[in-house]
């Protein structure tokens, strides 16, 4: 394995505060939605997404997950309304999975996880990009959907099949023309919180917006996802697998909800 942080023994999420003491912070993510607990708050705005198919750049493994990039220097594809003020790009999406379906989420629901959860990054573009907004803690919005077992969905599978040319860490390709906005569920309900990124640095920036409807996946289809690895071509094979940080603390931090 490389250096650096990652999910193994030695240098997964529970070492990452080693390196990274804001792991203890008062916002960290994910966390554990209760939804009885949750505020309904009559003030939080509808959910406004608008993804243009043409922004899409090319799709990488960068040896922790898999990610699909955007271009983000126009307002052609941005995150509005909600819980947020101001208009916020779309950056980039990845995945955080298991190594077998019970398990492969960040967030929680009563405690239940989902065996994949999908992560949409945008960045506040009252900040000059991405790296600035990422310290500031408004910079940046996440959107997570949940994954769960059903039939297969035939929206994910363009990005499934892309995945054998990056099976392992630092390879890349282009990917172009795909609608974000397919991976998203019927209805964008959502539970909000202010938390951080779930990976180091752990910057405490994000708005999360939990959608509280998943989209489906089969199990042939999360086969796919485990088929990736951790590690460089000429390394020892390690596969992707229980790539998640755990639920973290609530610190006293209000989870909103957009319904009743």
């Amino acid at each position: 394995m490389s250096h650096g942080w990652g999910y193994g023994r030695t240098n997964g999420p529970a070492n990452w505060v080693e390196e990274f003491p804001v792991a203890n912070g008062p916002r960290q993510s994910p966390i554990n939605i209760v939804p009885n607990e949750a505020q309904y708050d009559s003030s939080l705005k509808p959910l406004r997404l608008k993804y243009d198919p043409s922004n899409t750049m090319g799709i990488l493994n960068n040896g922790h997950s898999f990610q699909v990039e955007f271009t983000d220097d126009t307002d052609s594809s941005t995150l509005t309304g909600g819980p947020v003020s101001g208009t916020y790009r779309l950056k980039q999406f990845h995945f955080h999975w298991g190594a077998s379906d019970d398990r492969g989420s960040e967030h929680t629901v009563n405690g239940i996880k989902f065996p994949c959860e999908l992560h949409l990054v945008h960045w506040n573009t009252k900040y000059p990009n991405f790296g600035e907004a990422a310290s500031e803690p408004d910079g940046l919005a996440v959107v997570g959907v949940f994954l769960k077992i059903g039939p297969a969905n035939p929206r994910l599978q363009k990005v499934l099949d892309a995945l054998d040319a990056i099976k392992a860490k630092g390879k890349e390709t282009t990917f172009s023309n795909f609608d974000a906005k397919t991976l998203l569920p019927p209805s964008l309900r959502y539970w909000t919180y202010e938390g951080s990124l779930t990976t180091p640095p752990l910057l405490e920036s994000v708005t999360w917006i939990v959608l509280k409807e998943p989209i489906s996946v089969s199990p042939a289809q999360m086969a796919i996802f485990r088929k990736l690895l951790f590690t460089e071509e000429e390394e020892v094979p390690y596969h992707m697998v229980d790539n998640f940080r755990p639920p973290q603390p609530l610190k006293g931090r209000e989870v909103r909800a957009s319904f009743k």
